[in-house]
């Protein structure tokens, strides 16, 4: 037995072929097939896409007859040297997944990898591939990004047995879940390579984890992107009616911190070229007087605290520039007629034509590079629309030299991870807030995403859990703002934002009622933005998403799998939209709008006031931080954060808070605040550690509003030790107890606050 550092190691396979096998992490295996040892690595890790720089830790090699087994304390793999067939086990020998056939692989006639499903397997993953389930076996699809049907689909699966696959390949290819053969996973394509990695991990939470460690981390957009974005009409939209508008959300009341302009701000109509600049009719810009000086257009929207979105369209050759970062000589051509053979779409699309000609693509001038200049003129967001990143380009050669077939997929990751590195560098390393329609895997590190034409109604709730259950956090959709339950769901995800479009979806035009349900809503929202900013911090850590399916947070529940249009928001919150039903898992909950105590596991009628749009519980024990009201994000300086406790048992919360605006989170510049809670029949207690870490702006003071619902009066309470029966109060109605602000120095010890009831 041979032990080693983590090295890749060919293995010649009597049927023909090398398969190179590369322990990556103790849980990672990276595993590729060719038939020489010419292996060249696939676009998204040409591109810096998926990580390589791997630390080097043990692993032992055994080498038998007729096998070779990897181990690495954590699990092993055993390769069959007879044709490479492989088994997948834990690190105590408990087999995890197996081939169900020989691997195939060549460039030319493409890949088919299969594995063998056991009664325990249950899939998830896979993207936006389908928007009819969250439960992946039994099912099959294509693995292309496709307008309307396939936005972001990401070649990832995990089971629920404790094992996960990442395909890594951009080319179109296809999975079959059990349909074809009731007890094989299946992926397959006509063309490229077999490159995947198998991935170990206790829960589905922790293989998403060891994912995203490969694939990128969800980014953290800036703070204020959690508030809510604002889309305009995009009818001839002049500056004025920007201006007017988004007074009227000042004026209304209404928290907002950005404003979207749609393809009418440019000179020339859906203007894909690096030449566009600003409609002189409608957003003039006198020379003497440029956009962010003071009396310009984007410095008053800025006095009024909103940040501006622009509208994009794409069909630049982004890979040239990948090429160029790399030293490498570009290929390819604008392109040729379509002939008889391939005038057809590659998969047919009624949304969208195929490209053919590229006639906007600049050669040697990256894509972001014309978009400096309305940086500087004030935007702080773009909005990648699916036009054209989604088309295909059945005869275009691209500059890297690959087809469309190997392109499509991995264009919006491009077009995103350049838009993304674009603005940081351009301001010196400001987190942008990019969101875009397509994507595949990666795009989590660079962007968020909407669903795209397909308005916020039920596929689209299914769709972000789906992306949640692939990696990927920050998802939203159109906020359907003319019914409550619309309302509900478009401000309970990890983003939100209202399009206008060619409607009037202002929320003052939507009549008393729902303007005022609007305004609770909104305004709850900016009052939880640092509990919602605490869960993109763990997504951004681990890859667990804001917007979570019930089998990421109840996998042991059976109808886990059925619950299509329920989900947990963070930690804390469970909500749902759009059933009639709601299911809670085992554990003690809060409604949040009545303050009533249910015990689960139960189904429940969802029941809400006539001024809600749908129900909302708390799970009990969360501690749930808020905000002072504010119109939007940095309008206040914040000294004190309200803390909801909701107490059951034992329980904690740590509250991340950072610059909100920089890169600098990434080099550790986070405060984080523990903070625990212990609850018997008797007492309970709350601490509130000391701040660990620091960040530029970081406040000298931390002050803590404790409200414990859902208790009785107390006999006492000491914050500290201290009696503090005359600064607290409690009120009967809704069973609360409030604490008002004790903390007003940056303490070094832990804050605690003691209730006792006996």
């Amino acid at each position: 037995m041979a032990k080693t550092q983590r090295t890749p190691t060919d293995i010649q396979l009597k049927t023909g072929g090398i398969l190179r096998v590369e322990p990556i992490t103790p849980f990672v295996f990276r595993l590729r097939l060719r038939p020489d040892t010419d292996f060249r690595e696939p676009g998204l890790v040409r591109y810096g896409i998926v990580k390589t720089d791997w630390p080097d830790f043990p692993v032992t090699v055994q080498r038998k007859r007729d096998t070779v087994t990897f181990g690495t304390g954590q699990t092993s793999l055993t390769i069959r040297t007879a044709d490479g067939r492989m088994t997948f086990c834990d690190g105590a020998g408990k087999e995890l997944v197996r081939d169900a056939a020989a691997p195939k692989s060549d460039l030319e006639s493409g890949f088919d990898i299969q594995f063998a499903l056991s009664a325990a397997d249950r899939l998830y993953g896979m993207g936006d591939e389908t928007r009819d389930r969250l439960q992946k076996r039994g099912h099959k699809n294509l693995v292309v990004l496709r307008n309307v049907v396939s936005y972001v689909p990401i070649p990832f699966m995990m089971s629920s047995a404790g094992w996960a696959i990442f395909l890594n390949t951009t080319w179109f290819h296809r999975f079959d879940a059990g349909v074809a053969k009731k007890n094989v996973l299946r992926f397959s394509g006509e063309k490229g390579e077999l490159d995947y990695y198998l991935i170990a991990g206790d829960s589905l939470p922790q293989l998403l984890d060891h994912y995203t460690a490969i694939a990128g981390r969800p980014c953290l957009l800036p703070q204020w992107a959690y508030g809510l974005t604002f889309v305009c009409d995009e009818r001839k939209v002049r500056a004025r009616d920007v201006l007017y508008e988004t007074y009227e959300f000042r004026r209304q009341g209404i928290p907002c911190d950005l404003v979207g302009l749609e393809p009418d701000w440019m000179e020339t109509y859906y203007d894909f070229s690096v030449n566009k600049k600003w409609s002189q009719e409608r957003f003039h810009v006198p020379s003497w007087l440029p956009h962010r000086k003071p009396g310009g257009f984007t410095a008053a929207l800025g006095n009024m605290g909103f940040k501006l979105s622009l509208w994009l369209c794409v069909d630049y050759d982004v890979s040239e520039y990948e090429e160029t970062l790399l030293g490498a000589k570009t290929k390819g051509g604008p392109g040729a007629h379509p002939t008889e053979d391939t005038a057809d779409d590659i998969i047919k699309d009624p949304h969208f034509h195929p490209r053919y000609f590229d006639n906007v693509t600049k050669l040697g001038e990256p894509w972001f590079e014309h978009l400096k200049k309305f940086v500087d003129d004030g935007a702080e967001a773009f909005k990648l629309d699916g036009s054209n990143q989604i088309c295909f380009h059945p005869d275009r050669k691209w500059k890297n030299g690959m087809d469309d077939a190997e392109m499509h997929n991995l264009y919006p990751v491009l077009l995103n991870k350049q838009m993304h590195k674009g603005y940081a560098e351009h301001t010196g390393g400001k987190r942008a807030m990019i969101y875009s329609a397509g994507g595949y895997a990666g795009i989590q590190q660079y962007s968020a995403t909407w669903a795209g034409d397909t308005g916020g109604g039920a596929k689209p709730l299914v769709s972000g859990l789906n992306h949640g259950l692939s990696g990927h956090s920050n998802t939203s959709c159109d906020m359907q703002v003319w019914n409550p339950e619309g309302i509900h769901f478009g401000f309970f995800q990890p983003w939100c934002q209202i399009l206008s479009w060619h409607q009037y979806n202002q929320p003052w035009f939507l009549g008393d009622r729902l303007l005022e349900i609007f305004k609770f809503y909104a305004r709850l929202r900016y009052r939880l933005i640092p509990y919602f900013y605490s869960a993109a911090h763990t997504a951004a850590r681990t890859g667990m998403p804001v917007m979570r399916a019930m089998p990421l947070v109840a996998p042991d529940d059976p109808k886990s799998d059925e619950l299509l249009y329920q989900y947990m928001l963070g930690d804390a919150f469970l909500t749902c939209a759009f059933s009639k039903t709601l299911h809670l898992p085992k554990g003690m909950w809060v409604d949040y709008w009545t303050g009533k105590i249910v015990k689960g596991p139960v189904d429940l009628q969802c029941e809400y006031p006539q001024d809600r749009g749908g129900p909302l519980f708390v799970r009990g024990g969360a501690i749930i931080p808020t905000w002072p009201d504010m119109q939007y994000v940095g309008q206040v300086p914040i000294e004190t954060i309200g803390l909801d406790v909701y107490p059951s048992g034992g329980s904690a919360f740590t509250l991340y808070e950072d610059d909100g605006t920089t890169l600098a989170y990434r080099e550790g510049r986070v405060a984080e605040t523990r903070i625990t809670s212990v609850a018997t029949n008797r007492a309970l207690t709350l601490t509130i550690q000391p701040r660990v870490g620091s960040y530029e702006g970081m406040p000298t003071t931390r002050k803590f509003e404790v409200r414990i619902h859902g208790a009785a009066r107390p006999r006492r309470v000491t914050v500290n030790g201290r009696d503090a029966s005359v600064a607290w109060s409690w009120d009967a109605a809704t069973r609360t107890l409030s604490v008002p602000a004790q903390e007003g120095a940056a303490r070094k010890k832990p804050a605690v606050v003691r209730c006792e009831w006996a």
